[in-house]
């Protein structure tokens, strides 16, 4: 199952790197990125880490890992970490969300938006969190 999980990754981060024109020799790190992302939220969720921690902490990787190839490569941040934070974004809860809202569940609906948006939150959280590291320590 694993194995799926990170060759599935790995596929949908390249994937979105060839859309947002990543360079061609860039993609299998980009996938990488994602993959390693994906591999940290997943082994969270699987030792009982809430959802929501789990994904801060791998955005905050993806962050990292996305800073360190981009130094490596000479290439901007954004290259790496958009197509590896992808495998992160709570597409199928939004869209159950919205499901749920079309069925007249409300209940429902609510409280998965609502975590999609905490997903999302902690997504954006992650990646300044790092960032705001790396500037200290580029201070320091």
């Amino acid at each position: 199952m694993m194995i799926e999980q990170l060759v599935t990754s790995f596929i949908a981060s390249a994937a979105f790197g060839i859309i947002f024109n990543v360079p061609k020799k860039l993609l299998v790190n980009g996938g990488l990125v994602g993959m390693l992302g994906w591999f940290i939220y997943f082994l969270l969720v699987q030792y009982d880490v809430d959802s929501v921690l789990a994904t801060f902490v791998a955005a905050f990787f993806v962050a990292l890992i996305s800073q360190l190839f981009a130094r490596l490569y000479k290439t901007p941040m954004t290259i790496f970490s958009v197509s590896g934070i992808i495998p992160l974004v709570p597409g199928g809860l939004a869209y159950e969300a919205m499901r749920h809202v079309v069925m007249n569940d409300y209940n429902m609906a609510i409280q998965l938006a609502a975590k999609a948006f905490m997903i999302s939150g902690a997504i954006a959280i992650g990646l300044v969190f790092s960032e705001v590291i790396n500037q200290i320590i580029k201070k320091a």
